[in-house]
């Protein structure tokens, strides 16, 4: 018997069961669903967590923050906390400290993290913002989305500012106090042309308005304010997060070229000073920004950064427990939806068994005619394989649907952008397996189809 004799009849016979053949189907097309849908949603909680590792800064980035020494107060202003050593500047990030972190092998970039939080105003409106300052390497090493027509603030002389795409949400109406998140309207501003003034001083600011007084009891005057040229906006729109969403970008030497200039002997915010109120002459940092060439390199450089005395953490150091994790989770899940898929297996061997004792005199019949044992077998392990199949392919069509109405309706909900995912290999190991699983289930029968005798199964009514 040729083989297209033996696919014709496996065609024929599952056809001739129609309704036994739908239901057989049906199982596996819910098995396969089952354990797809399962494994898919491991498989998207892992894809949207790397993606926001990604917004995070990547698995080559590293943050360092002073080990000892440094405290900073919630006005603004640092205050500098002896060291118990007897180098007063261990653990703390100073210029200096990127030129130790440069000369580590597989460092590509280090730079220090400047951070200002002044007071925005632009006509009615009025915003506290987050300033963040690096040097150009880093802030082309961070690889920011940029808006059409935006740049990236590079000039070292002219202090510029990249906006965030949701920091226009931080500006209230100063006639009316009302915030966006109180009316649901976006301030009129364009934070890429309209005029931006900057006021730097953010204590003597609020001590003016509220009728605060300096040390010898005289009423604070208003300080001055700044316009700064703008480079555009982080890619994105108000209500579309990002990791550089809520901040403003700048060059760092610019920045305290300008600060210098600003509050010239007087203590700037956010840096340390002497216990007699003086500031230091050199800068000090709450933060750098370290990149790595390679991710696994990683870990020997944080490393080595750590025993120069500082605080360093990194996205990939948890990276390992963390695709643990998920394995383990991708594991129950999909051991739940193989337990669908068992079921449909037993299924599968039960309609074949039922087939066999409705087609004894049949086997007999083709046992007279010459046909071998061995195409007996393979005729019914290949109607078990069309149904393995066709339930496969069925059920993996319906998990990719699913899926899609998965991440419309609870992706957003839970803060991941997927869900549920569904890479190719998964699809092709889904249909594969539901095949394997459909022959295995009827290799029983077809052997016992093999035993049958020829004469005993003639003589069956």
């Amino acid at each position: 018997m040729r083989f297209i004799d033996l696919l014709r009849m496996s065609v024929s016979n599952l056809w001739r069961r129609k309704l036994r053949t739908f239901l057989t189907v049906l199982g596996v097309i819910i098995g396969t669903a089952s354990i797809v849908v399962m494994i898919s949603l491991g498989l998207g909680l892992s894809k949207s967590t790397m993606e926001q590792i990604e917004q995070s800064g990547g698995l080559t980035t590293i943050t360092v923050r002073e080990g000892s020494g440094m405290s900073y107060s919630s006005g603004g202003v640092a205050v500098a906390v002896e060291s118990s050593g007897t180098d007063e500047n261990a653990g703390k990030i100073t210029d200096s400290t990127a030129e130790e972190i440069m000369a580590i092998p597989h460092v590509e970039v280090a730079s220090p993290v400047l951070s200002m939080y002044p007071i925005l105003k632009c006509g009615a409106y009025e915003g506290n913002i987050s300033i963040r300052a690096l040097s150009s390497e880093a802030l082309q090493a961070m690889d920011i989305p940029l808006a059409e027509g935006a740049t990236l603030p590079l000039d070292e002389e002219n202090l510029e500012f990249l906006y965030g795409n949701q920091l226009i949400t931080n500006f209230y109406n100063a006639r009316t106090n009302e915030y966006y998140w109180d009316t649901g309207v976006l301030p009129d501003i364009d934070l890429a042309n309209d005029p931006i003034f900057f006021i730097m001083d953010s204590d003597a600011y609020w001590n003016a308005k509220y009728g605060g007084t300096d040390e010898n009891g005289n009423p604070v005057a208003q300080p001055k304010k700044y316009m700064y040229e703008s480079t555009g906006l982080v890619e994105g729109t108000p209500d579309e997060y990002n990791e550089f969403s809520w901040e403003a970008y700048c060059n760092i030497e610019a920045l305290k070229s300008q600060l210098k200039k600003i509050f010239k002997n007087r203590a700037i915010p956010n840096q340390p000073t002497r216990s007699n109120g003086k500031p230091y002459k050199e800068w000090y940092y709450e933060e750098m920004f370290v990149k790595v060439d390679e991710m696994e390199n990683v870990a020997d450089v944080q490393q080595q950064i750590i025993d120069m005395g500082y605080y360093a953490y990194s996205n990939a150091e948890w990276v390992e427990q963390m695709e643990g994790q998920y394995a383990m989770v991708q594991g129950v899940l999909g051991g739940i939806g193989a337990v669908s898929l068992f079921v449909a297996a037993i299924g599968i061997a039960n309609t074949m068994m039922m087939s066999i004792y409705e087609r004894t005199k049949e086997i007999g019949i083709m046992k007279v005619l010459g046909c071998s044992l061995g195409r007996i077998r393979d005729l019914f392990l290949m109607e078990a394989g069309f149904i393995g199949l066709s339930g496969g392919a069925i059920g993996l069509l319906l998990s990719y649907g699913i899926s899609a109405i998965i991440n419309a309706v609870a992706g957003g909900s839970t803060g991941f952008s997927t869900l549920s995912y569904i890479p190719l290999w998964l699809s092709a190991v889904a249909l594969i397996f539901a095949v394997i699983i459909g022959m295995l289930a009827g290799l029983m029968p077809a052997l016992r189809a093999m035993r049958l005798s020829a004469l005993s199964a003639l003589r069956n009514e």
